[in-house]
């Protein structure tokens, strides 16, 4: 079968206009946007954050700009995943980026989740305001008391009483659940005994985030750093009432709603990383063509012209590697796709904190300051291996796949 990995004519064209918007106007005020952080209560907008954020994004919608994640869906511009690899990789480049598109994690995996599986009630208060950007969500799996990385091991409670559920237990690493905007979120809970099917003791539920008995314990911190306003939550469930109508499909069926919603996400987090990378290798070379040392630039020291060859090749084959999944993903069959997904989950944060790393290394003391971003860049591609899957379960399943091909053995 033919592989296309391009771009149609008015997609490219698509993609200049983002890429112009984010170099001219995104990434200048990158830095005036971060500095407001903390000034006053960490967990609000400032002034001039909120007047940066929402007037980004208000030139971005009205331009057209907006929700390019819709792949599959008559609401978006008909995109293919291999299409909107390409933008994820652009608005990687700067921490404003997706936001400004309205192409955020974890939003983007939440409205998936409303468009394809929510009631017309839920896609009326929830996904209509996502899709207009006006609120944001958080999606609600790993906890604390239990290796979620095997997911069947996911334990809040969820009990039928009447016309509702109840939840009680914690959940962590809620990522975006700090945010004042955030309004909603979609949690993992077990529904099943064990005596049911491993992968059917588990639902999902849509949780107003203002319900009586949910509490913010503690932002976790990535490092020694809280990613205040977004944040990444510790929250606890006390008799947490929930409408028995937010149930999504239906009890026992947590599992097949979490592989719809993940393999997307995770290819878009890949995506963005290539993107991280481009903008590191970017800064690399400008350091070394224009700082002196020992009377000479910084690229003619050492082994810097290896350094940046393999940076360039290494960026070359992440990419290749994250439209080949992309491709895949395109051919509809998810089981197909999911090796090739997870192989990319592995390469691209990996790719990314190497080249991220040199970029440091020539930037010396300032590059582990605050004084460029790759300090943060860092940071975040290394938590980047542990969301939505550690890399040992990734290369586990890449495994699995391989091993397939020689045995009609369980692997």
């Amino acid at each position: 079968m033919q592989m296309d990995l391009g771009l149609r004519p008015e997609t490219a064209a698509l993609l200049d206009r983002v890429r112009e918007m984010i170099r001219t106007e995104i990434m200048p005020l990158e830095a005036e946007y971060h500095a407001e952080i903390g000034k006053g209560d960490r967990w609000q907008y400032t002034d001039r954050q909120a007047e940066i954020l929402e007037g980004l994004k208000a030139r971005a919608k009205a331009a057209g700009l907006w929700n390019f994640w819709l792949t599959d869906s008559a609401r978006g511009l008909g995109l293919s995943t291999v299409e909107y690899a390409y933008f994820a990789e652009e608005m990687g480049r700067t921490p404003l980026g997706a936001e400004v598109f309205n192409c955020s994690a974890p939003d983007t995996g939440n409205m998936e989740v409303f468009e394809r599986y929510g009631t017309p009630a839920m896609k009326d208060r929830w996904l209509t305001p996502l899709l207009d950007g006006q609120i944001r969500s958080a999606y609600l799996m790993t906890e604390p008391e239990v290796a979620s990385s095997d997911a069947t091991n996911i334990a809040l409670s969820c009990t039928r009483d009447g016309d509702h559920y109840v939840l009680n237990g914690e959940k962590y690493w809620a990522s975006g659940a700090g945010d004042p905007r955030c309004a909603v979120y979609i949690v993992m809970v077990r529904t099943g005994q064990e005596d049911d099917p491993k992968h059917r003791r588990h639902s999902m539920v849509v949780v107003d985030a203002a319900t009586p008995g949910i509490d913010i314990l503690r932002p976790m911190q990535v490092f020694g750093h809280d990613d205040a306003p977004h944040g990444h939550m510790h929250i606890r469930f006390t008799n947490v009432r929930v409408p028995a109508e937010d149930m999504l499909l239906g009890e026992g069926r947590g599992f097949e709603i979490a592989q719809g919603r993940l393999g997307p996400g995770r290819i878009h987090h890949c995506m963005r990383s290539v993107g991280q990378a481009e903008a590191a290798l970017e800064l690399l070379c400008n350091r070394a063509l224009h700082r002196d040392a020992f009377g000479k630039p910084l690229v003619q020291l050492g082994a810097n012209y290896d350094i940046i060859a393999e940076a360039r090749i290494e960026i070359e084959q992440a990419r290749l590697l994250c439209l080949k999944a992309a491709w895949m993903m395109d051919q509809g069959d998810a089981r197909a796709a999911a090796p090739w997904i997870s192989q990319i989950k592995v390469v691209a944060p990996r790719m990314a904190l190497k080249v991220i790393d040199e970029a440091m290394q020539m930037h010396g003391g300032s590059g582990i300051s605050q004084d460029t971003p790759l300090a943060m860049a860092w940071t975040w591609q290394r938590a980047l291996r542990f969301a939505d899957g550690p890399d040992a379960v990734h290369r586990r399943q890449v495994a699995r796949a391989e091993l397939r091909k020689h045995t009609q053995e369980p692997v």
